[in-house]
């Protein structure tokens, strides 16, 4: 039988839920367009609106690792077409290899300006020659290509001969995030880390020009530019290619990008890419894009539009540039010069941005490791599994100072964790059928309750059921169709429990469409907890009040109330469940099986699906799942 066979919502759902999960975000948006508008009144409001843009997201970047000694040391060099090539090794953090190659100009005297090139994409990153920095550094800027986490000798998900586990970058990129944001960061935040210690290094060196630093990347790397020319003020001129557009219109039509493109609650904290572009203010700043590109052109132009008229009320209506041709998800000649010309005029002070010839070159011997891979060349290397282990475990102690405060302040704060400001009570049930079955009577209800996505419940009462019958919620991650089925399937024997099946939105009967949640991600819901964690609303926490709002049901209910009430879940529905023993002391016992143990089997194996749809941000700064049980006071059982 097909889920649809034990529906009881009284309307299709194919992706509401989706539609609803948009809801959040459109209305921050607005919020965010309404301040904006405001600033544009004049040059003192538009100064604080950026001001304050760079203030909120600084704090949603969250705690960087310490800046330490670089180590870092120059393992060969390469002559390319009018540039030398060298190939760098240097630590951004302890155990912490990152490896690059400058692009220096072959005769050019003095300091030089420089940029870092950002890698877009692809298992090879900065792989055998950029052709954007070898055109750079032939029209007299330096250009540093660096590796970023999962790319070229970077990667993290390999076995002990350096092959990677994953399908791709993309992939691992998805899967190694949840760590970091378990932990309060994102691989983002990281990824600028590493960039900005880039930018460390290259103040270091007598022949670098530190006053006149660029940054510019394509596709993922224009991802990583945004981030590091909004967050480092060294940034002089930066160019973000191939991922400006609009946050809100990506995440309607196309859903989420990869782990390392976002930060959870930027929507939240009303941050378009926009703004990330304004943060730069009133410096050099070029966007490149393409009329065809997957990357949505309409956002693009529209963005550009807003940076543009911040610029101007700054009195800098000319810094800010856009350039696209007809072409997709790709950088033709003419765009490259474009930011080649862009960056002689920031940094060389060219007025006619004159762009040099040069020569297409190639090498095969541009690997900085022996081994190809810096967690296989070092002995004292640590994997970004082993960093966030590290992290975990130095927040022991945060965790137990967490949960030994008051019953009130736990459950504050990790309501706090789930986005929620409260518990919300304001619910109605709607019954949409009727049956009477052998033995057993069995309702349908739709659970409404104001503001949140409803609830599809089935309930079934024995004939045998007393006064003593307790009711017995089942949460199952494959639906509730699931248990029903088998339920039907054989003659089972009444001991008079009333069972109550329910769908936590996002399961079941409530279900996003699987090919709307790309398989590369290994997360069946992908879209979904993506863009609850750009809104500030986990899953869980949404989960959580569909579980409330069940108990609520339940407690009030003629046929149900005044009953023990029990729960029945499995794989992530039994995280919910875990939360909600701990808010709600109503829900007596719960046996959970197939569910995650602790956030550390995510940290150490980030190769498994479904991780998403389980995380909440920062919540290993104040208790674990083990944290949970024990706060649940015995009334949850794990039986697996």
């Amino acid at each position: 039988m097909a889920q649809g066979s034990y529906k009881a919502l009284k309307f299709k759902t194919a992706t509401s839920l989706y539609n609803y999960e948009m809801l959040p975000v459109h209305a921050q948006n607005y919020e965010r367009q309404q301040a904006f508008e405001k600033a544009c009144q004049s040059k003192e409001a538009m100064q604080q609106y950026v001001s304050q843009l760079r203030s909120r997201f600084s704090q949603l970047a969250g705690e960087m690792p310490q800046r330490g000694k670089l180590n870092a040391k120059v393992v060969g060099s390469l002559k390319g077409n009018g540039f030398i090539v060298e190939k760098i090794v240097f630590q951004s953090t302890p155990g912490r290899y990152v490896t690059a190659h400058l692009y220096l100009p072959e005769k050019v005297q003095g300091k030089i300006p420089a940029c870092i090139e950002m890698c877009g994409h692809g298992l090879d990153g900065k792989g055998t020659g950029s052709g954007s920095a070898e055109q750079l550094a032939v029209n007299g800027i330096a250009s540093m290509v660096v590796d970023p986490f999962s790319q070229g000798e970077r990667q993290q998900t390999i076995d002990a001969q350096g092959k990677n586990l994953t399908r791709g970058v993309t992939t691992e990129h998805t899967l190694i995030a949840p760590g970091f944001i378990l932990l309060g960061s994102s691989l983002a935040a990281q990824e600028f880390f590493d960039n900005s210690r880039a930018i460390d290094y290259l103040l270091s060196r007598k022949d670098i020009d530190g006053d006149k630093i660029g940054c510019y990347g394509f596709s993922g790397g224009g991802t990583q530019s945004s981030y590091l020319a909004a967050l480092d003020d060294r940034v002089k001129a930066s160019c973000v290619g191939l991922f400006f557009s609009s946050r809100e219109r990506t995440l309607e039509t196309q859903g989420p990008s990869d782990g390392c493109q976002w930060i959870p609650g930027e929507g939240r904290e009303h941050i378009e890419i926009a703004d990330m572009a304004m943060m730069n203010a009133p410096k050099p700043f070029l966007i490149l894009d393409g009329r065809f590109d997957f990357v949505d052109h309409w956002g693009a132009l529209r963005g550009y539009e807003e940076v543009n008229r911040c610029y101007s009320l700054l009195g800098a209506p000319d810094a800010a540039e856009q350039f696209y041709y007809d072409d997709g998800h790709a950088i033709p000649k003419p765009s490259q010069d474009k930011m080649v010309s862009f960056f002689r005029k920031a940094l060389l002070g060219d007025a006619q941005g004159e762009v040099k010839p040069y020569t297409y070159w190639r090498s095969d011997d541009m690997r900085c490791t022996k081994a190809g891979q810096v967690n296989l060349e070092y002995k004292d290397a640590l994997s970004s599994m082993q960093e966030c282990e590290a992290q975990m475990d130095r927040l022991s102690a945060q965790r137990q100072a967490f949960c030994s405060q008051s019953a009130d302040k736990v459950k504050a704060g990790i309501l706090k964790l789930l986005g929620l400001s409260g518990l919300n009570d304001h619910w109605n049930a709607i019954e949409t059928r009727h049956e009477s079955q052998r033995d057993v009577e069995e309702y349908r209800y739709q659970l409404d309750c104001e503001g949140q996505y409803p609830v599809p419940v089935i309930v079934r009462i024995p004939s045998v059921a007393n006064q003593q019958s307790k009711v017995c919620i089942h949460l199952a991650d494959a639906g509730k169709a699931s248990l029903l089925i088998e339920t039907d399937r054989r003659d089972a024997f009444s001991d008079g429990t009333i069972h109550v099946y329910a769908d936590l939105r996002g399961f079941g009967e409530t279900s996003d469409i699987f090919e709307y949640n790309l398989s590369k991600y290994w997360n069946t819901q992908y879209r979904s907890a993506v863009t609850a964690l750009h809104a500030g609303k986990p899953l869980i926490g949404q989960r959580v009040q569909d579980l409330r709002t069940i108990l609520n049901f339940c407690s009030a209910d003629e046929k149900l109330k005044d009953r023990q009430i029990i729960v029945k879940a499995d794989g992530m529905n039994a995280v919910v469940v875990m939360h909600a023993a701990v808010l709600d002391e109503r829900l007596a016992g719960a046996t959970l099986t197939r569910t995650l143990k602790t956030w550390r089997n995510y940290i150490q194996h980030p190769v498994q699906h479904d991780m998403m749809s389980n995380v909440i941000p920062g919540v290993l700064r104040c208790y674990d799942i083990p944290d949970l049980l024990s706060l649940a006071k015995g009334r949850v059982v794990i039986q697996d």
